[in-house]
């Protein structure tokens, strides 16, 4: 699933990785020069805290702004929780793994 988003001032590519533990971690990165612009995701514990398909979203400090630029590039779908204080979205495109 390609895919870009505004956040900030910045055109980026959605990026997915594995957190080393488990869990989908989503990264931007600015789409003109590839440096890293945020990390959209955030650990929140052992994958027993959250179901295969959920990411916790951090939307506030540096991030604000973020669940929103995800939500309407079509990248998450909106927040059906809330734990430890994230926002807890699914994909609207499952991964490939």
């Amino acid at each position: 699933m390609k895919k870009k988003v505004m956040f900030s001032k910045y055109l980026c590519n959605v990026v997915f990785a594995e957190y080393q533990n488990g869990g989908t971690a989503i990264r931007l990165i600015d789409a003109v020069d590839g440096m890293p612009v945020a990390t959209a995701s955030v650990w929140i514990g052992g994958p027993s805290r959250l179901d295969a398909d959920e990411i916790a979203i951090k939307d506030y400090s540096e991030n604000e702004g973020m669940l929103e630029s995800l939500v309407s590039g079509g990248v998450v779908n909106p927040p059906h929780r809330l734990l430890d204080g994230f926002p807890i979205v699914r994909l609207v495109q499952p991964l490939n793994k």
